[in-house]
C-alpha cells in the first residue's frame, strides 16, 4: 500500500473486506507506514501486518502469502508499485509476494493526475493489464495537497464488489 489520502481509505477498504468474509493478511510498504501505522491494519484484518520480508515467522514470507492467496489486492497501487510490478524488480515484501503468486491480482491506481497521465506510468499499466492484472481506477475526485482530477482511489467499496466479481468468476 502506497500513501496519501488513499492510505486511509485502505483502512476501511481492509476492514469491509474483513465484513465480507475474508482473510485478510496486509502487507505495508515503508511509504505507506508513513501515513497510516502496521498497528491500526492487524486492529482490522485477519491477522498481523507485515511490513518485511524479514519480519515474519516463515523463512519465506513471500512465497507462503503468494501461494496461499485466492486474490491479491493493492490498495493504493502508487506509480513505484506499478513500475515494480511491471518490471518484476522485487525490492520489497509487496512486490516480491505479487511476483510469487498465481492469485488473480487487482490492482487500485492512486496518485496526482499529472503522475497517472505519464507515458512511463501508462506504460507499465498497459504491461500489468496485457499480464491479466485487474485495474480498479483511478477516479476522478479530491487528491492530495488539496487538487482534484484523475487519480484517486476508487471507493472502497466498489473494490470490494471488484473483488467479490473476481472470486466469483475464478470460483
Amino acid at each position: 500500500m502506497g500513501g496519501g489520502i488513499a492510505a486511509y481509505k485502505s483502512v476501511e477498504l481492509c476492514r469491509r473486506l474483513v465484513a465480507a468474509g475474508a482473510f485478510v493478511s496486509p502487507m505495508l510498504t515503508a511509504a505507506a507506514e508513513r501515513f497510516v501505522t502496521a498497528t491500526t491494519f492487524s486492529a482490522v484484518a485477519s491477522e498481523a501486518t507485515r511490513t518485511t520480508l524479514w519480519d515474519g515467522p516463515e523463512p519465506s514470507p513471500h512465497t507462503t502469502l503468494g501461494q496461499r492467496s485466492d486474490l491479491m489486492v493493492v490498495a493504493p497501487a502508487t506509480a513505484r508499485v506499478l513500475a515494480a510490478y511491471a518490471m518484476g524488480l522485487a525490492d520489497d515484501l509487496l512486490v516480491t509476494t505479487l511476483l510469487a503468486t498465481r492469485a488473480p491480482v487487482v490492482v487500485c491506481p492512486a496518485m496526482h493526475t499529472e503522475m497517472w497521465e505519464q507515458p512511463a506510468v501508462q506504460a507499465n499499466v498497459s504491461t500489468l493489464r496485457q499480464r491479466g492484472v485487474l485495474l480498479m481506477g483511478p477516479v476522478d475526485g479530491p487528491l492530495a495537497g488539496g487538487d482534484v482530477g484523475l487519480g484517486r482511489m476508487a471507493e472502497p467499496a466498489d473494490i470490494v464488489a471488484a473483488c467479490v466479481a473476481v472470486l466469483v468468476g475464478a470460483a
